[in-house]
């Protein structure tokens, strides 16, 4: 598509070029693809033990569902596109394929966020109200707030989405590493900065306003914990604590890295912008089903079970 004429009315289709400057993209591309298959399993694993150990039905555990369920959406919204482009060399994708997938990437970060603070919740209940905890976390209650959750996230992206739609684009070119709506932003016929208010607005939501209420329930924890008696009790409430934190920790580490640098005033290359984005799209999706798959004793023992069986069954054969 010739852009000398293009008068930003005709879109059909955008070309990611955010890789063009990469030296070893097919190594890159396998990385990628590798750790989203290992997200697959990851999640995918943790969500059928739950939904098949009637078992664990329980609050934290349809958390963890919920968690599991928005990773794989979040990630699969990315991945998808950049193994596409690194390994297929397949770099256009039509306009409709990526405002979808602009929509999906952002509804999944919001929700995940709004996630971990439903998890942190459920453990400062669990853990500093334990004899009233089964009486205010109930599954109907927990999917209530879940469902909650999605709307309010649904709500954030619907007016997101319908600004990065209504915008023409100058040229069909985006220069980032799949489609997301500060590229999209940037690839239109307008001056970007009115058009980061509402996503600046929302970021702060989730820095300033989830982040300190996240951090709150977890020292409040860390504060029980440390009252309780040094006993067995007290050593697995604290390492209850901190496979929680490790999650929280791997989603918000790479948005405040980014904060941090744009207000001490570095400017980062493309290369560096596109790698910081990578991992903040793909390293909390890959942790939080390793952590509460191995952290959490239930699933862990419910997993060795089924893979005991799998392994015993041929011999009896």
């Amino acid at each position: 598509m010739s852009l000398l004429n293009f008068s930003g009315e005709n879109v059909e289709e955008f070309t990611i070029t955010g890789f063009d400057d990469l030296p070893h993209r097919k190594v890159l591309g396998v990385i990628i693809l590798i750790t989203y298959f290992l997200i697959l399993v990851g999640c995918s694993t943790n969500i059928c033990i739950i939904a098949t150990d009637g078992r664990l039905h329980q609050p934290m555990y349809l958390l963890i569902c919920n968690l599991n369920t928005v990773d794989i959406m979040f990630t699969t919204s990315a991945s998808t596109t950049m193994i596409s482009v690194l390994l297929a060399g397949e770099k256009t994708i039509s306009y409709y394929s990526c405002m979808s997938r602009m929509f999906i990437y952002h509804l999944g970060d919001i929700t995940a966020c709004l996630a971990l603070s439903l998890m942190a919740l459920d453990r400062t209940l669990a853990i500093s109200y334990p004899l009233s905890y089964n009486s205010i976390c109930t599954n109907l209650r927990v999917g209530v707030l879940i469902i909650l959750s999605w709307f309010i996230s649904l709500g954030c992206m619907g007016k997101v989405a319908s600004i990065a739609d209504s915008l023409l684009y100058c040229q069909p070119i985006i220069n980032y590493a799949f489609c997301d709506y500060p590229a999209l932003v940037r690839a239109a016929c307008v001056n970007p900065e009115p058009y980061f208010l509402i996503p600046t607005v929302l970021g702060l939501w989730l820095l300033v306003g989830q982040f300190p209420l996240i951090m709150i329930s977890y020292a409040k924890l860390i504060y029980t914990v440390l009252r309780l008696p040094k006993n067995e009790n007290r050593g697995q409430a604290f390492r209850t604590v901190l496979s929680h934190l490790i999650p929280v920790t791997a989603y918000f580490s790479p948005k405040l890295v980014s904060v941090l640098l744009t207000r001490l005033g570095l400017r980062l290359t493309l290369t560096e912008r596109n790698a910081l984005l990578i991992i903040s799209t793909l390293l909390p999706s890959l942790i939080n089903p390793t952590v509460y798959c191995l952290k959490t004793k239930a699933i862990r023992n419910r997993l060795h079970e089924i893979l005991t069986k799998i392994c015993i069954a041929p011999v009896f054969k």
